[in-house]
């Protein structure tokens, strides 16, 4: 079976990407007879003074072929001998950067087009910086129209220092630099006898040939839940297509975000049950036993996965309006999507030199390192470790346009395991708390949020904050985190206790629970009555106990705030 790759041809207006790309598909004998008549024909009224026009194969728009620029991102699929190719010719101009964008998010190859008469411009760095942000690392430059400048190597090797300078800029990956004129066919798909002085590959034999083999395998297994399919009561599938690794019947899993494990039962491709399978393949996998998954959850083994709602990531805002932190998105990684908020702007890249610019907001176009919120923790992952789980897009609530595409750099408040972050440790006991955490009513967002991960985790003997800007406990009091069973004796801001809720003697002093929520008892049989309904209640009762028993206004208070990290 023939390999395939998926590349992108980019660079600045007019620097001859459609030509290319035509002349390949021309000089290789891959067009049917009426294409190539009609090529020939179409040429003669066009801008070559009846020479044959290769670009007019990709520019399919007459809006793109009257202006004699590519407008629109034109997908073209073609095989040799060799390998499969599908490529997509996208627009040089900054207007339609995000056009471009959209087909390197696909490629796994990036041929950038360097006009040799004026060496590498601002859309050329625009354009590797793109690509290197949505996670190409391969990359051919081509330096095209060669033809204009007498084939004259001294400017190739100028034009090639700059490529240099640039590919140690963005730290780019596999970079080769083929002098070439897309028009006269010179190095496209064979050697040129215009330029005896170049001893490397002509563009389409480098493309038979280069070696796309990642050098940094992505660890594990791991499959994000496209669909959960159901055809009768005996047997529950989970689809999706493998991202990596391999997955073998008896096999054990770990769902997340619920951390459930179980055994492989069955797998399924297409109508058909087989052993094991491997990355890139669409499968059903049926497990042992009933786990709480759905479209979105991911199945692991090795994978090291974690789950996390804040994050820092890179993005191409690609909207009309300006991107103001505060406002709501929802956001799409793997196969998720749910409500998310930009909560700030860190800072702008500037494409020519690479320097971060102080921004409040941003602008169609231009690309920025933003901290980001979800409504929910979900798995996620750096884009560099594990690709499917690191890239996102963020799409407009009100349009459903698609607003920014962008990675995630780095998890922030990241969860292991799915544990959340611990607030108190002692003796083997851990509790989870948000009793330090600040509630503030966002007045860009219109919305409710937590402020402040949790930095520290306090032990017997340490000192606790019992004041901030929305809350204020008393010097004496006991933290009972029920969710954990954990009981926190805080007596003159110090810790003298951490132990087991089944161990807990109330003594009159203020209670709390783990989200710093006054508890409403003032006896022991009251206390314990609390106790035991929250070990009888369900999910359905939750409502219900929490307003029979517990006040949010008595020693917290909710700041309004313009902007804020969320969690």
């Amino acid at each position: 079976m023939k390999s395939l790759l998926k590349f992108i041809t980019c660079g600045s207006v007019d620097d001859g990407k459609s030509t290319l790309i035509g002349h390949i598909l021309y000089d290789a004998k891959l067009l049917y007879a009426d294409q190539e008549k009609a090529l020939e024909l179409d040429s003669k009224v066009g801008s070559r003074e009846g020479a044959i026009d290769y670009s007019l194969l990709l520019d399919g728009l007459m809006a793109e072929r009257e202006q004699g620029i590519t407008i629109d991102v034109a997908y073209r699929y073609f095989t040799t001998d060799n390998r499969g190719f599908i490529v997509a010719d996208t627009p040089g101009h900054e207007e339609y950067t995000r056009n471009m964008a959209v087909g390197a998010s696909f490629a796994d190859l990036a041929i950038i087009l360097v006009d040799a008469k004026q060496g590498v411009l601002v859309q050329t760095r625009r354009h590797a910086r793109i690509c290197s942000l949505m996670g190409i690392k391969h990359f051919v430059f081509a330096v095209n129209k060669m033809d204009l400048v007498g084939y004259n190597h001294e400017r190739f090797l100028e034009i090639e220092e700059e490529i240099r300078t640039l590919e140690k800029e963005l730290s780019l990956e596999n970079v080769q630099i083929i002098p070439i004129s897309a028009t006269e066919g010179d190095n496209v798909t064979k050697k040129s006898g215009n330029m005896q002085w170049y001893t490397g590959k002509a563009i389409l034999p480098y493309l038979e040939d280069v070696n796309m083999e990642s050098d940094s395998e992505e660890k594990g297994f791991y499959m994000p839940v496209q669909r959960v399919c159901r055809p009768n009561h005996a047997f529950r599938g989970f689809q999706g297509q493998i991202e990596a690794g391999t997955i073998a019947v008896g096999d054990e899993v770990v769902t997340l975000p619920s951390t459930e494990k179980a055994l492989v039962k069955s797998i399924h491709i297409t109508d058909k049950e087989v052993e094991r399978a491997e990355k890139g393949q669409p499968v059903t996998i049926q497990l042992n036993k009933e786990v709480d998954v759905s479209r979105g959850c991911v199945l692991t083994k090795d994978a090291e996965l974690s789950t996390s709602n804040l994050f820092t990531a890179t993005i191409l805002w690609m909207d009309d309006s300006e991107l103001i932190a505060g406002k709501d998105y929802f956001v799409k990684l793997g196969t998720k999507m749910l409500p998310a908020v930009v909560t700030e702007v860190k800072y702008k890249i500037d494409v020519n030199t690479g320097e971060h610019l102080t921004a409040g907001f941003l602008k169609k176009n231009e690309i920025a390192v933003c901290n980001i919120s979800l409504s929910e923790k979900i798995v996620v992952d750096k884009f560099n470790v594990h690709k499917t789980l690191g890239e996102l897009i963020l799409i407009d609530r009100i349009t459903n346009m698609t607003s920014a595409c962008g990675v995630v750099e780095s998890i922030l408040n990241q969860n292991n395991n799915n544990s959340d972050n611990v607030a108190f440790q002692y003796n083997g006991l851990k509790a989870r708390g948000d009793v330090f955490e600040e509630f503030y009513y966002n007045t860009e967002s219109l919305s409710l949020s937590k402020y402040k991960p949790i930095e520290h985790t306090y032990t017997v003997g340490d000192n606790i904050p019992v004041k901030g800007e929305s809350y204020h406990y008393p010097d004496t009091i006991d933290i009972l985190v029920l969710r954990d069973w954990v009981a926190i004796k805080v007596r003159d801001k110090k810790i003298v206790d951490i132990q087991s809720i089944d161990e807990y003697q109330y003594t009159g002093v203020t209670i709390v629970n783990g989200r710093g929520f006054d508890v409403k008892v003032n006896s022991n049989e009251e206390v314990l009555k609390f106790l035991n309904e929250y070990k009888e209640m369900n999910e359905e009762d939750e409502i219900k106990f929490l307003n029979k028993w517990v006040s949010l206004e008595t020693y917290r208070r909710v700041i309004f705030h313009s902007n804020f990290w969320a969690i």
